[in-house]
């Protein structure tokens, strides 16, 4: 099971900005601005269950700045979603657009719920509800929301057809850009499914070819097995690396040999995850972080790496496929013994780049084949590295820290050349 939080997200993310912000010297007008998100919409809705009965749902939608464009983030469906937690991740989601170059702003939302617990019919009624709660706080050029922890492409499909039958008639074709992250068949984007894992996979070679590593046999541990852990997993087993132990919310697998990713996912995706599986040792969360291993891939949830299992790690890069699985004090007393930490905001920045790609398809009635989606994928992910790596150089500061120091000063320029209102 997931280690509970020790640290209040957002109070974290909001000091590391600010540390940031400081390093950079920011104009304190503009700190001032993106210190805080802009809108903090909180809905409570009824669903009706199968047995009849009425159930209220807290809702949640953080629209943190759309300086560079519409809101853009995911909607997680988890039952320890929270205020704060969805502050902080809607402030990663500027801090990764302005990054990586996508005309996108950040925000974030969720239901606090387990979509386990409930039927298919119970989810569909839950998504249409909070979408129709939303109302225009949503919308293709305001608020895009797309699928995160719990939620499904299924479900942002529904999301869509909600919106567009809450729309005026003469704007329903207009509507298809509102979510990102749909079913193919109903205006989704070939690669949009593989696109976060395969963005950490583009991250980690850029690491490697940096450090004169050949990803072939190299031996990694990948904490979460859902959507982002998985593809990760196939993608580096395909490159040759040793998938040698994955987690996920049920258990904890291990295989010295290297697990076979393609069977374990399939048993996966039948059984909603990986206990019981047979062909594996199962291990504990403790074992799990003291593996040796060359890259530990955390991929669930945020605080999972803290100061009291830091001192078990003995891979040498952590890859942060997970929005803040690292505690700022854990990743002091990682960076003290040596081991690199690749930052969340530009890890798993794949999602919201073929997000992009997706909406850009929407608005120009097209469709790009698979090949041109993972080349403009790979080109924003290589184009963003290369900009920690230039920052980081001139700074002398850690990666996390230059990306996050390119994010501030292009939303700074910005902020200059257009000047604030009125």
């Amino acid at each position: 099971m997931a280690e509970v939080a020790t640290e209040n997200l957002y109070v974290a993310a909001r000091n590391y900005f600010l540390h940031v912000a400081d390093m950079i010297e920011m104009d304190q007008g503009v700190k001032a601005i993106l210190s805080q998100p802009k809108n903090e919409v909180i809905v409570n809705f009824p669903v009706r269950m199968d047995d009849g009965r009425y159930v209220m749902f807290k809702g949640y939608r953080i629209q943190h700045n759309n300086l560079l464009g519409p809101y853009k983030g995911g909607m997680r469906f988890h039952p320890q979603v929270h205020l704060d937690e969805v502050k902080a991740l809607a402030s990663w989601m500027t801090w990764k657009c302005a990054l990586t170059g996508i005309p996108f702003g950040g925000a974030k939302g969720g239901v606090k719920f387990d979509p386990h617990e409930h039927s298919k019919a119970e989810l569909d009624r839950i998504v249409r509800r909070f979408t129709h709660a939303l109302g225009n706080n949503i919308g293709p050029e305001y608020d895009i929301p797309a699928p995160d922890m719990g939620s499904t492409a299924g479900m942002m499909t529904l999301m869509m057809d909600t919106y567009a039958n809450s729309s005026n008639s003469l704007d329903r074709q207009a509507c298809k850009g509102v979510v990102t992250g749909k079913t193919l068949e109903c205006g989704g984007s070939l690669g949009r499914n593989k696109a976060t894992g395969q963005g950490v996979v583009f991250c980690y070679q850029n690491y490697c070819q940096e450090n004169n590593i050949d990803v072939k046999n190299q031996r990694v541990a990948i904490q979460g097995f859902g959507n982002v852990g998985g593809h990760t997993a196939a993608i580096l087993h395909d490159l040759g690396a040793k998938v040698l132990a994955v987690g996920d919310h049920t258990a904890y697998l291990f295989d010295k040999n290297g697990l076979d990713i393609s069977r374990l996912l399939a048993y996966s995706k039948k059984h909603r995850g990986i206990k019981g599986y047979e062909s594996a040792e199962v291990i504990t969360q403790k074992e799990f972080f003291s593996l040796n291993v060359d890259v530990l891939i955390p991929a669930a949830l945020e605080n999972q790496i803290t100061c009291e299992n830091v001192n078990d790690i003995k891979a040498s890069v952590i890859v942060e496929a997970a929005n803040g699985p690292t505690t700022n004090e854990a990743e002091k007393i990682l960076l003290q013994r040596g081991v690199e930490v690749l930052p969340d905001i530009v890890v798993n920045a794949g999602g919201v780049a073929v997000s992009y790609f997706e909406w850009v398809q929407n608005k120009n009635s097209r469709h790009w084949d698979l090949r041109l989606v993972d080349d403009r994928l790979k080109k924003t992910m290589d184009d963003a590295c290369f900009k920690i790596k230039e920052t980081q150089q001139q700074f002398s500061c850690t990666r996390r820290e230059a990306a996050m120091a390119v994010a501030l000063r292009n939303l700074e320029t910005v902020y200059t050349q257009r000047g604030i209102f009125p």
